[in-house]
């Protein structure tokens, strides 16, 4: 049998930088291709180290680009594709919803058709998975949980795009036979989350003492799920999943945003040896979010009992490594936020290729 080689899309951002990772040190037989556009959220600095690993590769393309894709795909001879690539934050959706469609919907309607011409042509491929969200099934009451079944009901155009886009992969499963898997997961957090996402904005205020904006009145509730748990996840569908099958993932982790950021000051002022409660005085209450949805919440019984995954970390012990990888990488955190990160493609790969 040939060498097995996993496109993973996105894979300089935020999960799936954690995914990469996870592949290349998992799977050394295996080749593994990252493929990313380095749009603001991607940051190959994110994998230094395993970049010089022998069954790792970057190619840097866009998945708007159906021509780039099919090119990818054949040159590589893709055996298996994990997509990840995405617009994700909900605020920049709002502002800029044309983004989200491009990316979401038509890149992967592009890699679909890519990867099916591959499979169609004969070639070796395992299947395709797509990385999808909760936010997808809209939003819940005080009590419930999302299930696989439940019905989609999105409320921003970052989760109408990821809704759109993860009918289109079901299609090409049910009209063409496609080997697809779908997940959808909770708020993931951990190393590398680039600060514009809730927890590591908040972990870099506290850290320069800046106002913490809360949304409304901050009791709206995510349930959260430690990146590596989720990578664990991709990795094990991906390999075990049922062809058509969707799996939700979720940490087991509900809290009001209130509460995670109270939790948040609190981790910090203990870290930096601040007075307790100190830090909890730079929280300000902002205009809520439009259409700010109320609440999630993840149903993992379907990927426990049929594949035997499980959350590694209690949230306690989530947050607080969390907390301690950013203060232990402030110069990485103080790249990513004045942009000098966006530099790393140019001196790493560009001078090597002249």
């Amino acid at each position: 049998m040939s060498q097995k080689t996993i496109l993973i899309t996105g894979g300089a951002g935020f999960i799936g930088s954690h995914l990469v990772r996870r592949m290349v040190r998992a799977y050394p037989e295996h080749r593994i291709v990252n493929l990313d556009s380095l749009t603001y959220a991607g940051n190959l600095e994110n994998l230094k180290d395993v970049e010089s690993a022998d069954n790792y590769h970057f190619v840097k393309a866009d998945i708007n680009d159906l021509a780039a894709m099919q090119q990818v795909i054949s040159e590589w001879q893709v055996t298996g594709v994990i997509h990840l690539a995405a617009e994700s934050h909900v605020d920049r959706s709002i502002t800029d919803p044309l983004s989200f469609i491009h990316t979401n919907i038509v890149g992967t309607a592009n890699l679909l058709l890519a990867a099916l011409k591959h499979w169609q042509g004969g070639a070796e491929f395992d299947r395709f998975f797509h990385v999808s969200t909760d936010e997808v099934y809209g939003s819940l009451g005080k009590t419930g949980y999302f299930l696989e079944t439940t019905p989609y009901d999105p409320r921003s155009p970052y989760s109408a795009s990821k809704a759109s886009s993860d009918h289109i992969v079901r299609a090409y499963h049910h009209t063409y036979g496609f080997p697809v898997v779908i997940s959808n997961c909770s708020n993931n957090y951990g190393p590398y989350q680039f600060p514009e996402k809730l927890i590591p904005l908040m972990i870099n205020n506290i850290r320069q003492s800046k106002a913490l904006p809360v949304y409304g009145d901050g009791t709206n509730v995510r349930d959260w799920l430690w990146v590596e748990d989720h990578a664990s996840a991709i990795d094990l569908i991906y390999r075990e999943g049922v062809d058509g099958e969707t799996y939700n993932i979720g940490g087991n982790n509900e809290m009001q945003n209130i509460e995670l950021v109270q939790l948040l000051c609190d981790v910090m002022d203990d870290q930096l040896g601040r007075d307790p409660g100190s830090s909890r005085e730079l929280i300000t209450f902002v205009k809520d979010r439009p259409g700010h949805d109320a609440r999630y919440a993840i149903d993992s019984g379907k990927i426990q009992r049929e594949l035997g995954w499980e959350p590694s970390l209690t949230p306690q012990q989530g947050f607080k490594k969390t907390v301690e990888w950013y203060l232990a990488n402030q110069e990485w955190l103080d790249r990513v936020t004045s942009g000098t990160y966006q530099t790393y493609y140019e001196s790493m790969y560009q001078s090597a290729e002249s």
